[in-house]
């Protein structure tokens, strides 16, 4: 039999961090992992649109596929898993566990996938709306989560909580990920990209 997911713990509005160390569900560091949590569930339904969509995508001679596409976005799942863990953990205390690491060439993949990519897109002239297929527009929901994350990182570092600088500039790098692989996704789907068009 399989056990009980409730643990009657959480029943007062506090948690307890990897630690031991109990704080209030409202703590900016639970906030922070939540929407990690957020962003890694949106990630998860943009893999899956561009696998459902994966027949339509025009083929090109390039490095990026929809299926290493996929394989990526599995990958920056698993990170993102490891970005919560860490930021799980009281810095205070030692935990038994063995939680995974950040590392630069982490970030070093995400440049190099955006730079595989962006050889696919035509230039960018105008500012563009999100929007033009599901799939894009998942994209840039996942962006602006992104995004939310990065600011509530910065918001633990004014606050003097131990976050490491990699987490920051990984998930800086994510949304710019995000945002050219809405494009890409719209690109080789052959939708035509919503340009802003502002009111004058």
């Amino acid at each position: 039999m399989a056990s009980k997911i409730y643990t009657k713990t959480g029943d007062k509005g506090k948690t307890s961090l990897i630690g031991g160390t109990k704080v209030p569900k409202s703590h900016i560091r639970i906030d922070t992992y939540g929407t990690i949590d957020e962003l890694n569930s949106y990630i998860g339904l943009v893999n899956d649109h561009i696998t459902a969509n994966a027949g339509n995508m025009t083929a090109a001679n390039a490095a990026t596929t929809p299926a290493t596409t996929n394989a990526l976005l599995k990958e920056i799942q698993d990170r993102l898993f490891t970005i919560g863990a860490a930021l799980a953990c009281d810095p205070e205390k030692e935990t038994k566990m063995s939680i995974p690491d950040l590392k630069p060439e982490d970030v070093l993949l995400l440049e190099k996938s955006m730079d595989q990519l962006n050889e696919e897109l035509p230039e960018m002239k105008a500012f563009v709306l999100p929007g033009g297929h599901i799939a894009v527009s998942t994209c840039h929901v996942a962006r602006c989560v992104c995004r939310r994350v990065e600011r509530l990182c910065v918001g633990m570092q004014e606050l003097e909580l131990f976050i490491d600088p990699l987490i920051l500039q990984y998930i800086n790098r994510l949304s710019d990920y995000l945002f050219v692989l809405a494009r890409w996704i719209g690109h080789r789907l052959q939708v035509e990209e919503v340009k802003w068009q502002p009111r004058v």
